[in-house]
């Protein structure tokens, strides 16, 4: 087999591989040696049959073997002897001319095709010492607690029947309804013995303040109008009417907040209790606070960093970010022009968010892989565990799901590297702790995330926001 390299330019190699036909016919007769001892043919003693007749049954089959064997081979050559990193399998390329492929597969030419391989830059791992990055820090407030508990108590307290009198914003009102579409039925649009709260906003706007006044027994059309962003996208942003019926009103009783409270939700005490949402509510705020903090380390990074990128890695990211730009356009009925922009520009602006994205992705495989981290086979397991919880009654499926995919799998530990990777880096910068308030931590920060990277201009487009901050 000979290998010859044709064309370099940027992170793409040419080679151009050449097995004689004398080789080929020398590896189909090895591989024809080694089916004699296989083969049960009648009127043929095992291991005893001419090698001539089967390659008159067999030899097509078996060549194609020996061709994807060369395949396979010259793939391997050329990454070992080049010491080279491939961002891509490797794209083979056979002689457009038919003909001239027969023979080869006859074994009448030497066989001869291309191999395109794509590789990963070199990167260099910089010193990260001197950058700067802050870590909010917020204290959870009494009132916090106190507001947690209220609305706990509130779930919990006892509701006292109003007999035939008029319900009033906190009541519950127990009702069936029938909801339609332009007189149709839709499907989710009927339930029976619903209790619902007016005024705690668990139905879409307008429906529970058309109850207020309602009494048991009264029937009301009560009519809405999805909201554009609905998750049922068959149903966002139409006008509906719903045919409820009133079966019970009942009044709410007072907020106990004490013991017999904490027991409903498994704490022995009103303190324990108390404790327990203190640290709830501080993790939450740890995780948003971990998020930031992360976000600048990657635009520091990414301002460090310059290289080549894959094309096929960029053009693979670009059409993962612009079909969920696309869907989430479609689910909320507008257009670019709608929003600012064009569908050219956007397509530049996300084309720059892809850059990016394959960008820090490679320099973090490469700072972990110098740091040589390691995710470990459980905590790869802890996080099986933990999505297969995200589908009740479905466990098994997702466990045996994952079990059998190793590319499922690897997206699972992913996170779990990126995460680690991170945390080193961490390790070894200027971090400065700011307390904050909650609110200034919560503040919408999606203009941040979506501000220009490496040259983005920025757009009012909310895809691109969302696109920008699942970085």
């Amino acid at each position: 087999m000979q290998l010859t390299q044709t064309h370099a330019e940027g992170l793409k190699r040419q080679f151009q591989v050449t097995v004689a036909a004398a080789e080929l016919e020398t590896r189909l007769n090895s591989e024809i040696e080694q089916l004699k001892t296989k083969v049960r043919i009648n009127g043929f003693r095992p291991g005893k049959v001419p090698s001539t007749h089967i390659k008159r049954l067999y030899g097509k089959q078996v060549m194609a073997d020996v061709v994807q064997n060369a395949v396979t081979e010259a793939n391997r050559r050329i990454v070992e002897e080049n010491a080279l990193k491939l961002a891509m399998e490797p794209q083979i390329d056979f002689p457009e001319d038919k003909e001239l492929v027969d023979r080869m597969f006859d074994g009448k030419a030497d066989l001869s095709f291309g191999i395109l391989v794509e590789i990963l830059p070199k990167i260099e791992v910089k010193d990260h010492s001197d950058i700067e990055v802050t870590r909010q820090v917020v204290e959870i407030d009494d009132s916090e607690v106190d507001a947690a508990l209220q609305r706990m108590g509130s779930q919990n307290r006892a509701f006292t029947d109003k007999g035939k009198k008029k319900a009033e914003t906190g009541d519950r009102v127990t009702v069936d309804f029938l909801g339609t579409l332009d007189g149709v039925a839709f499907d989710g649009g009927t339930s029976q013995d619903v209790d619902l709260v007016l005024g705690s906003g668990s139905f879409i706007p307008g429906f529970e303040e058309q109850l207020v006044g309602v009494k048991a027994g009264d029937e009301k059309t009560v009519t809405v109008t999805f909201p554009e962003g609905y998750q049922a996208a068959h149903l966002a942003g139409k006008p509906a009417e719903f045919a409820v019926t009133v079966k019970a009103v009942a009044a709410p009783g007072e907020i106990v907040i004490d013991d017999e409270l904490a027991k409903k939700f498994g704490m022995d005490t009103l303190d324990a209790l108390k404790d327990a949402i203190r640290k709830s509510l501080s993790e939450e705020l740890s995780e948003v606070a971990r998020a930031k903090t992360k976000r600048e380390l990657l635009d520091a990074l990414d301002s460090r960093y310059t290289f080549d990128l894959p094309p096929s890695l960029v053009e693979q990211e670009f059409n993962t970010v612009w079909s969920q730009v696309k869907q989430d356009m479609e689910v909320r009925k507008t257009t670019f022009e709608a929003e600012g922009s064009s569908e050219e520009a956007s397509r530049a602006d996300y084309r720059r968010i892809a850059e990016r994205r394959v960008r820090l992705g490679l320099v973090l495989a490469e700072i972990g892989n110098e740091a040589k981290v390691q995710v470990s086979d459980d905590e790869v397991t802890q996080a099986l565990i933990a999505r297969a919880r995200q589908f009740p009654g479905r466990e098994k499926q997702v466990w045996e799901f994952y079990q059998k995919n190793p590319q499922a799998l690897a997206e699972l530990r992913a996170p779990i590297f990126e995460d680690k990777v991170i945390d080193s880096i961490l390790a070894g910068v200027k971090l400065t702790e700011r307390k904050v308030t909650r609110e200034e931590l919560m503040k919408d920060d999606e203009d941040e995330a979506a501000k220009p990277k490496a040259g983005d201009k920025p757009k009012k487009a909310p895809a691109k926001k969302k696109a920008a901050a699942k970085e």
